[in-house]
């Protein structure tokens, strides 16, 4: 996906993280984002990452459970987009052996040179979306949260130190 474009969906079923403002250039922010490495250094959520960020490659995560406050689990979605300092988004499609499907997207709005504003959604799809988000949405915007403050902080303090 080369162009900015990010489907409508049921609010009943997504998950937004808050807003937040960033004083460092929409670069710096996409920088941080990309950086699969560096991940366990800022990321309380995602903690480790492995993905060649490829449309359709896998991005393969070992999240902190929120959902039991202890302990990481393994999880795999796909990319589905990279519009670079503007949006990085994967996905869980539906399988013959589950029907449940996802969509993440990471959003950088440039609101000057020197600032923009990030946020996060995940949508949960399919049959059982409505399940999902009854079971996981609360733990699921908390990790967001945290991973929105800790990407302006981590975005703040590469750009202070350029």
């Amino acid at each position: 996906m080369n162009e900015l474009t990010i489907p409508t969906y049921d609010p009943a079923t997504l998950v937004r993280s808050i807003t937040v403002d960033i004083e460092a250039p929409a670069s710096v922010v996409w920088d941080v984002l990309v950086d699969l490495d560096e991940y366990p250094k800022w990321n309380p959520f995602c903690i480790a990452v492995k993905s060649t960020l490829e449309i359709g490659a896998p991005f393969e995560m070992t999240l902190t459970d929120y959902s039991r406050g202890e302990g990481t689990f393994f999880y795999t979605e796909y990319v589905c987009a990279v519009v670079p300092e503007k949006l990085l988004s994967w996905e869980l499609l539906p399988t013959a052996e589950s029907q449940d499907a996802a969509r993440r997207d990471q959003v950088i709005e440039a609101v000057s040179e020197t600032a923009c504003r990030y946020y996060s959604t995940d949508a949960f799809l399919g049959s059982q979306a409505h399940t999902i988000m009854a079971e996981s949405g609360e733990w699921v915007k908390r990790g967001f949260d945290d991973t929105a403050i800790a990407l302006k902080e981590r975005a703040e303090a590469v750009h202070s130190a350029r």
